[in-house]
């Protein structure tokens, strides 16, 4: 897979992704992520990609030209444009999943008071990662990044993201433990030190269920028939 991402703000990515899971990805050439500043397509002769908007108001609004030069220069026939905005759609893990199977994803991450209206028409996808503002679309990115390339084949060991939160229907993760299996009294469920998997599948499977119910009951009510199929596993 190859990802670009267009910022006006390359430092902010030092060191993001030269460490852990990411690095190794693209050493293995699992993964090309390249970074570039959509300045460098401005047609001004001061580089500037901003203006003041049509109808007054405060701040300032990412012009049309660098962005669309940038996109036209890097897109491909198998490139998926994303924009990071609040308005777009909230970003989960099946999503991640799609898109981590897409060859080339260009990104586009916004700054100052927002994008020409424009802009959005040579845009395949609009996402937001959670409802609140951030000063740019740079750490945005690096969530997409990071959740995106370790879906990647051969990135980590499938059974590590099959079993992750989110991943089985609205279910948390299930609590995990390690040597050694008393800590200051503080001890390691016996179930799990009984080797029989059926039962320890099982009684994850009810942790889940009881951890999603006292933390994040909202991710049951929002799928009816996953809440049915917990509470009938849970009595």
């Amino acid at each position: 897979m190859r990802i670009d991402i267009l910022t006006l703000f390359p430092s902010m990515f030092d060191g993001v992704f030269s460490e852990s899971i990411i690095k190794r990805a693209i050493d293995n050439k699992l993964v090309d992520i390249n970074i570039y500043n959509f300045r460098d397509y401005s047609k001004d002769p001061h580089h500037s990609v901003d203006d003041t908007p049509y109808g007054g108001g405060a701040g300032m609004v990412l012009t049309c030209q660098p962005i669309f030069d940038a996109v036209n220069d890097l897109k491909k026939d198998n490139s998926k444009v994303i924009l990071l905005t609040p308005s777009g759609v909230t970003y989960k893990q099946k999503l991640a999943y799609d898109l981590s199977k897409e060859k080339h994803l260009i990104i586009i991450c916004g700054h100052y008071e927002g994008f020409d209206e424009r802009i959005r028409t040579i845009v395949d996808l609009e996402i937001s990662i959670g409802d609140y503002v951030l000063t740019g679309g740079e750490i945005a990115s690096c969530v997409l990044v990071d959740s995106i390339t370790r879906l990647i084949p051969g990135v980590i060991n499938e059974e590590s993201h099959i079993n992750d939160s989110f991943n089985d229907n609205y279910l948390l993760d299930y609590p995990t433990y390690t040597k050694p299996a008393d800590y200051n009294g503080l001890k390691v469920p016996d179930i799990l030190l009984s080797g029989d998997h059926k039962k320890i599948d099982k009684w994850r499977y009810q942790k889940s269920i009881e951890k999603t119910k006292e933390l994040r009951p909202d991710l049951l009510e929002k799928d009816g028939d996953n809440y049915e199929v917990c509470n009938k596993e849970e009595k």
